[in-house]
């Protein structure tokens, strides 16, 4: 038998318990996830954006943990609640002793996830909010960019939430 081939049936033997994916490591038990619609808590908020933000994070988990999303029996649950949606001025650039008014907005957004590994009673998940921002200027309105803004910030929370729940607990 090649040298390659002996390696290759020892790799395929190695990875039966668990499988590792861009440094997340999920055991093998683990094959589904409950991640049900988001409680939209956030005034200000685009009406579909707790809806948005659920599919995005249900995305994620299938194509990147590789688990089935589904709410029979499923090994971990992910709830989530839109907590903050807001946008404030940001202060002057430093120096800058003639502006009058701010010269960058910044949109952010904040929701709270609540995990829980159904398959361990030992264990007692977790509760964290993540958040992240987008900046722009002061004169461009929200409506212009709030679509670009919100799915960089969904992005970049998404990871966060994936991170934690996929990176840590394993």
């Amino acid at each position: 038998m090649p040298k390659f081939s002996v390696f290759l049936i020892l790799a395929v033997l190695s990875l039966t318990g668990c499988y590792t994916l861009s440094g997340i490591s999920i055991p093998a038990s683990v094959e589904k996830a409950y991640v049900p619609l988001f409680i939209e808590n956030a005034l200000g908020a685009p009406p579909t954006l707790y809806i948005d933000m659920t599919e995005a994070l249900r995305n994620k988990v299938r194509d990147e943990a590789r688990l089935e999303i589904t709410e029979d029996d499923p090994d971990i649950e992910m709830k989530g609640t839109l907590v903050d949606f807001s946008v404030s001025a940001e202060g002057a650039s430093p120096g800058d002793q003639t502006a009058a008014f701010a010269k960058l907005n910044r949109l952010t957004i904040v929701v709270a996830i609540e995990y829980k590994n159904l398959r361990d009673e030992n264990d007692e998940g977790w509760k964290q909010n993540f958040s992240n921002f987008y900046d722009f200027p002061a004169t461009t309105t929200l409506a212009s960019i709030q679509d670009e803004a919100i799915e960089e910030i969904t992005e970049q929370i998404n990871e966060k939430i994936f991170n934690k729940a996929f990176a840590e607990d394993w």
